[in-house]
């Protein structure tokens, strides 16, 4: 080494004595640096940009949400129904006795699809109409809900001569106009509202049938995905960190699908269940009332207090007592969800603290609305498995004791 240092410093001063220029000599190592630089001040600079003008960012990211959402209900789809073709597929190998896997994958695929359409038109002709009445029940029932007020009114001045009771009457007369200005206003934008929903429902479709056929090449090409996603792992990552990575894959995979078919399978469960306690009880509107608490049990913790607002709200203006009744049967529903139903389907798939879940709902709902909070709670599972494995590996190497206590809860 030494001798070569010097034969190369002797050949520098000989050029730099016949007058010869030296020419620049590459070093990898300085390119590394550079590279890195480049990328850290660039990637500090977005940061900056979108700390700065933070209501421009979130509607980017809006935007291309937006863009983005036949994607995301396609994956949503392979990832709720890929378990439901796996079991159609061991049918068709093991009771059927197809052999040709590419026949009992195609065949799996359709028959797992025609049920899910079929599912789809129950539910639009058979649960849409019975919401649709009820709704327009309720707007009919407007002027019946006044007359009670009024006859509350006078039984009051009835018991209690001495309560000003002309100030209650006065504000209810003063919101009655309001109330039928609105409506009048509602007539007349009808053609547009119309044609504003048509438009709607004529992009909801194609955003439908986009999310189709996402999900059913998802689904047909998953090897070939994992194929690719293994591709570039081998490609870029270390070949000491491979396992690693992979195992953490794996895992993030089963907390979002795990979360994602669970609490789907859980709802759906809930909501059924809701429809047929009420039916048993007599209360009203059961179809309506079912189908919003079904929906927003989706919402972890918090979905089944959500849902029961609008129906104590509905129930309270037919009958207190039947309200009260509600109530009792939605606080058992979620006992028993909480307790018994959840566990056996969801088990731990999230593992998160009421406090994330919040900060999951309050983030997604901004962002996405209620999709974004049903999205929410498995993205932030996700985060914090990812964060603690990173804590985790950095207090190892210090040697500290406790670490469970040390990562996040």
């Amino acid at each position: 080494m030494e001798e070569k240092k010097s034969s190369s410093q002797s050949q520098n001063r000989s050029s730099e004595k016949s007058g010869e220029k030296v020419r620049f000599q590459a070093n990898n190592n300085y390119f590394t640096i550079a590279v890195y630089a480049i990328i850290v001040i660039t990637i500090g600079a977005f940061i900056v940009r979108a700390i700065l003008s933070f209501e421009k960012t979130v509607a980017g990211i809006k935007s291309i949400i937006n863009m983005l959402m036949p994607f995301i209900v396609g994956a949503l789809l392979a990832f709720i129904l890929n378990p439901a073709v796996k079991q159609v597929m061991i049918f068709l190998e093991k009771v059927c006795r197809l052999k040709n896997i590419k026949v009992r994958k195609a065949l799996a695929i359709a028959i797992t699809y025609v049920l899910l359409l079929g599912f789809a038109t129950v539910t639009i002709f058979g649960i849409v109409p019975q919401v649709v009445t009820s709704l327009t029940d309720l707007i009919n029932a407007i002027p019946a809900w006044l007359d009670y007020i009024y006859e509350g009114f006078d039984i009051l001045e009835e018991r209690f001569p001495n309560l000003d009771i002309a100030i209650l009457e006065q504000a209810v007369n003063d919101t009655i106009p309001d109330v039928i200005n609105t409506l009048r206003n509602f007539a007349a934008n009808i053609v547009p509202a119309i044609y504003n929903l048509s438009m709607s429902i004529v992009n909801l479709i194609v955003d439908l049938v986009i999310s189709i056929i996402v999900s059913i090449y998802m689904i047909s090409d998953k090897k070939l995905l994992k194929n690719s996603l293994k591709a570039f792992i081998y490609a870029f990552v270390p070949v000491k960190r491979i396992p690693t990575m992979v195992e953490i894959l794996k895992e993030c995979n089963n907390i979002f699908s795990s979360f994602v078919i669970g609490k789907s399978i859980d709802s759906l469960i809930i909501g059924i269940l809701c429809f047929i306690f009420m039916n048993i009880l007599k209360l009203p509107y059961a179809m309506l009332i079912s189908v919003i608490v079904g929906i927003t049990n989706m919402i972890p913790y918090f979905g089944p207090f959500i849902g029961a607002i609008p129906g104590i709200i509905i129930l309270l203006m037919i009958s207190p007592v039947k309200a009260l009744v509600f109530t009792l049967l939605i606080l058992i529903l979620q006992q028993f969800d909480g307790l018994v139903l959840g566990p056996k389907i969801l088990g731990s798939s999230t593992g998160l603290r009421p406090l994330w879940i919040i900060i999951a709902i309050t983030v997604g709902g901004s962002i996405g609305g209620v999709l974004g909070m049903f999205l929410g709670v498995p993205v932030v599972a996700v985060i914090r498995y990812l964060t603690n494995r990173i804590l985790r590996y950095r207090l190892e190497q210090r040697n500290f004791k406790n670490i469970d206590s040390l990562t996040l809860g």
